[in-house]
């Protein structure tokens, strides 16, 4: 069996990873519509004392509110061609460097489907909605979605399959 066909058989069929990033997209508009629903701007409901809130906000930027501040079509501009790219590299990397690999396969489809719920905000509301926010005292971690627990969660286990198989590569 050649090592192309191996890397087909270990590859997740398309349906499957597909499915995996319409479940995140699902996931993630369908916590933001009751968010969006059942809080006002603003709004805090506290859930656990002194570490999380349900707490509405549009964030107009990207992750962390990047790029926020900039004036309005530029805005726009940049964070049309940065999903652009994003969703690009999830591609390429899907097709390349992922082939026979199903942590990463999984990881890029969270990473899809949280793009796309992200896009999807930013068409509606021109901002992501964010919900979701963990603090400690007066510290506030940035509120965030499920759209981006599933970027980070992806992003992170890419780093870590990359640190993985560089160790392997460099013991070879």
């Amino acid at each position: 069996m050649s090592e192309s066909e191996i890397d087909r058989q270990a590859d997740i069929k398309l349906p499957w990873l597909f499915l995996i990033a319409a479940i995140v997209l699902i996931l993630d508009q369908w916590t933001k519509w009751i968010a969006v629903s059942e809080l006002k701007y603003g709004q805090t409901i506290e859930v656990i004392d002194g570490l999380f809130n349900f707490t509405l906000v549009y964030n107009p930027g990207a992750a962390f509110g990047m790029f926020a501040e900039l004036p309005e079509p530029y805005r726009q501009i940049v964070l049309g061609v940065v999903s652009f790219l994003a969703l690009c590299v999830v591609f390429w990397y899907l097709r390349g460097e992922a082939r026979g690999d199903r942590f990463s396969q999984v990881a890029l489809m969270g990473i899809l489907g949280g793009a796309i719920g992200n896009i999807i905000d930013r068409f509606r509301f021109d901002a992501v909605v964010d919900f979701l926010d963990f603090y400690y005292q007066d510290y506030h971690w940035p509120a965030f979605n499920i759209a981006d627990s599933a970027i980070s969660v992806g992003v992170t286990v890419l780093v870590l399959r990359m640190l993985i198989s560089g160790d392997k590569k460099a013991a070879e």
